[in-house]
């Protein structure tokens, strides 16, 4: 990503530096420029979120914003969906509690090209952090129209476009599957659960201490799916309830990790 500044560093200065370099960008490249921002459940996540919305808006560039903390994917579709000319993401996916982080997106949905990384972070590095960045109010700007909240059409569509990559998925109903989920205290726990009931798959525990969003993560240091530990407590409901399935998403739920029942016990499945 860009401002890989997945640091205990950021506050609203970097991150008000940040959003004015790629406000420059986008003002210079798009006629008719807009941004799309999402943010999950890290501390200030959504502060920073705000923050961004309203350099932004500051800039006459017009901002669709979540109305709650979204995946990463949500933010990419949106970005697309909306036609906007770029995309931010506040967060430190799966990195400790203490980072908090920020990645730009292109006009694809994409992560920004190094190319364009780089034309950013000259704007970033021209511009004096105090004297350069543009400020407003976000209230205000959500009243004039700049800032406007993402339509719910907009998470309905993502679902529908989710839901056409199953495969088979009309088997999950009569399956029995056993699932126990972990939304690792981030974002994941409203659209995974959403999907597997619309799937069918109605068997589904949650892990209670990792459900609700939490940027302090106080049962999983360091919340990578892909390691065990933070897969720990979910094993744990597994062995209690004989689930067939663990599945884990990490805080901006843009990863999932898996454990399948293998014997008496259950294998993490590896990436």
């Amino acid at each position: 990503g860009i401002m890989g500044v997945g640091t205990n560093r950021m506050n609203i200065y970097t991150v008000g530096a940040a959003t004015q370099g790629l406000a420059n960008y986008v003002k210079n490249s798009f006629a008719e420029p807009s941004v799309a921002i999402s943010y999950d459940s890290r501390n200030k996540s959504d502060v920073f979120a705000r923050a961004a919305a309203s350099v932004l808006a500051a800039n006459g560039i017009k901002v669709h914003i979540y109305s709650e903390l979204m995946p990463t994917p949500a933010l990419s579709f949106a970005v697309r969906a909306l036609g906007c000319s770029a995309g931010i993401m506040v967060t430190a996916s799966h990195n400790p509690a203490k980072y908090n982080g920020y990645k730009a997106y292109g006009e694809d949905g994409c992560q920004i090209t190094l190319e364009v990384a780089e034309t950013v972070l000259n704007e970033i590095n021209s511009l004096d952090m105090f004297k350069d960045v543009r400020y407003s109010d976000f209230d205000e700007e959500v009243a004039n129209g700049m800032i406007s909240f993402i339509d719910p059409s907009v998470i309905e569509d993502y679902y529908q476009n989710v839901l056409a990559q199953g495969i088979n998925t009309e088997l999950c109903a009569q399956s029995g599957l056993k699932i126990v989920y972990t939304p690792l205290n981030g974002t994941g726990n409203k659209p995974v659960r959403e999907i597997l009931s619309r799937i069918g798959i109605t068997d589904v525990t949650i892990v209670k201490e990792q459900e609700m969003p939490d940027g302090n993560f106080p049962t999983c240091p360091y919340p990578n799916p892909e390691i065990r530990e933070a897969m720990e407590l979910g094993l744990q409901y597994c062995e209690k309830t004989g689930a067939d399935l663990l599945l884990a998403t990490d805080p901006d739920a843009d990863r999932c990790g898996i454990a399948v029942r293998d014997g008496a016990g259950y294998k993490l499945l590896s990436g």
